[in-house]
């Protein structure tokens, strides 16, 4: 059989793996490729027919285990991030409150450089029974890739690609809204109705660390980088203050779009702002005595659900309980206690 040959001498991959697996079958190699265990220079390669130059040394079989990891409740691979899921082309995570999601410079910490540190064997989990567990070869080259992220002080689920071809696929998902993301969030006061949706035009300012909600007419007819916003809601529990005249409010909130600080404007704009948001709640103004004192937005990310990005038609969900802050704050609301 006579190989194909690309452009300036490149081949498909398929080629150069049954090259040096002669006694491989096609459909075998084939497999391995689609299935993750094929990287080239460290890099996971997906697709047979995709064309390159000679990769020498650089192409390697991977072994098995690439296929995906049992995480269980989740590895707890540093003080404020678990890991939930881990495959070929996907790694979700749990954050905790205060971790940037993506490092705004190069050597700052992050869910996205714990997770490469991990990956890398730089860093062990933290749990006391994964000491006789070992992070499968395979993994060790593979780089994380930023999808989407949450504010430093919201906690809870966020996923990353592990593999430029699945960051495609999980980003196109944001962009359709078929990537499911539900939050839990703690609001003063009571909304006028127990579910609705929010639909407001926000535009970020110009130093774009805060939106704004723009007049619906001004949004509509085409200002410069105004971008619509939709968020769904549905009341969860009302607490009574011991003030017998104020009220909070626990509301589930399912994005439809994602733009910067969208739960936290738009609950804002209608009445209804987080507890702790030092941003968006004028009542929490670093010079005055809050009316609940709370550290940070009481936001939390409880639910993804998604496409597998190399596995079309297998929906995956994964839910974490509110961290122990979030508890704390509800175990008090209950109490009567604020």
């Amino acid at each position: 059989m006579v190989a194909e040959i690309g452009t300036e001498g490149k081949r498909p991959l398929l080629d150069w793996v049954l090259e040096r697996n002669p006694q491989t079958p096609r459909t075998r190699a084939k497999q391995w490729i689609r299935a993750g265990r094929v990287s080239v220079r460290g890099m996971v390669l997906r697709r047979p027919h995709q064309l390159l130059a000679d990769p020498g040394e650089g192409l390697e079989l991977l072994g098995r285990q690439a296929a995906a990891l049992e995480c269980g409740g989740g590895w707890q691979i540093h003080s404020r991030l678990a890991l939930v899921h881990l495959d070929g082309s996907l790694a979700v995570v749990n954050k905790g409150a205060g971790l940037l999601s993506l490092p705004l410079a190069r050597r700052e910490l992050s869910a996205l450089s714990i997770l490469a540190d991990f990956l890398a064997g730089r860093l062990k989990a933290k749990e006391p029974a994964f000491g006789a567990r070992t992070l499968p070869a395979a993994y060790r080259r593979l780089q994380p890739l930023p999808v989407h992220r949450l504010d430093q002080y919201t906690s809870g689920l966020m996923c990353m690609a592990l593999n430029g071809v699945a960051r495609h696929a999980l980003i196109e998902q944001l962009q359709t809204r078929t990537m499911k993301r539900v939050y839990v969030a703690f609001v003063e006061g009571p909304p006028v109705a127990s579910q609705g949706t929010w639909r407001h035009w926000l535009k970020l300012t110009d130093d774009e660390l805060r939106q704004g909600v723009l007049p619906e007419a001004m949004g509509k007819n085409g200002v410069r980088e105004a971008k619509e916003a939709i968020t769904h809601y549905e009341v969860l529990e009302q607490y009574a203050l011991a003030d017998g005249k104020s009220w909070v409010t626990k509301l589930r909130l399912r994005l439809e779009t994602g733009r910067k600080h969208q739960i936290r404007v738009q609950a804002a704009h209608s009445g209804l702002p987080l507890i702790g948001d030092q941003w968006y709640n004028p009542r929490y103004d670093p010079r005055t005595k809050p009316p609940i004192d709370f550290p940070r937005q009481a936001l939390h990310a409880e639910t993804l659900t998604l496409e597998h990005p190399e596995q079309p038609g297998r929906r995956l969900s994964w839910t974490a309980e509110l961290p122990q802050d979030l508890k704390r704050l509800e175990a008090n609301l209950v109490a009567g206690r604020l």
